[in-house]
């Protein structure tokens, strides 16, 4: 792994900006995407600068499940405030997470990782070490599915909800094995509550128990950390 450290979110997102940039002037044709605060400085360095993305597609993590049509809760939505209307990609995916049949929602969409192999996967990560919704447990070999998040996931996205009852406890996320196809990975980690998470990412065990100590085994990573993030480090 690279270890990018710097001193503000803004400088981070800069860097994790110009990575991206480089990519597509390298011919990176499919963009992976998260979601929440972490990766919205980066989204707004995209909605401003200059590059061209009406020939990439894009795919994100994931999508909460059983959220009304519309919601403003929902990834679909937060994709299209934060980065589509601005700048439009010529495809766009986001996990259906209204899909009647959830299981084979999920079976399409890798289907459709497939189909589109992603150059440059954007990734959080968790305070328990979850990227997407894989949570601790979760399997290294899975694909695609439907997830039950945790308590500490459920109250740490609570703030983007009236209370923590309204948030959904289940979602469609991309596998592990979905994320690390990729062929390059970014990791943005901001924030003193991301510390342990990313200390046991890059230095401890890969286990199952920690779902982003995978990323030691890539090949291609870039973590990009602001000091509150390193303190543990």
């Amino acid at each position: 792994m690279k270890i990018v450290r710097v001193n503000s979110e803004t400088l981070g997102s800069k860097i994790a900006f110009s990575i991206i940039r480089e990519a597509t002037e390298k011919g990176a044709v499919t963009l992976g995407l998260a979601t929440g605060s972490t990766p919205l400085k980066l989204y707004k360095e995209m909605r401003e600068s200059s590059v061209d993305f009406s020939g990439m597609t894009a795919l994100n993590l994931d999508e909460y499940v059983g959220l009304p049509v519309g919601s403003d809760q929902s990834y679909a939505e937060f994709m299209k405030a934060n980065l589509f209307a601005t700048k439009p990609f010529k495809e766009t995916f986001i996990p259906d997470g209204r899909a009647a049949d959830l299981e084979a929602e999920c079976v399409a969409y890798d289907k459709l990782i497939d189909e589109h192999p992603i150059d440059v996967q954007i990734l959080g990560i968790g305070t328990n070490g979850h990227i997407g919704f894989n949570e601790p447990g979760s399997s290294f070999v899975a694909g695609t599915s439907v997830v039950n998040l945790t308590e500490s996931t459920i109250e740490a996205n609570k703030r983007f909800f009236a209370s923590a009852s309204d948030v959904p406890t289940q979602a469609v996320s991309m596998g592990i094995a979905s994320i690390v196809k990729a062929k390059k990975i970014i990791l943005i980690a901001f924030g003193e509550g991301k510390a342990d998470a990313v200390r046991k990412m890059l230095y401890g065990e890969v286990t199952e128990d920690m779902p982003a100590s995978i990323l030691q085994r890539h090949p291609d990573v870039t973590v990009i950390l602001d000091d509150e993030s390193d303190i543990l480090i």
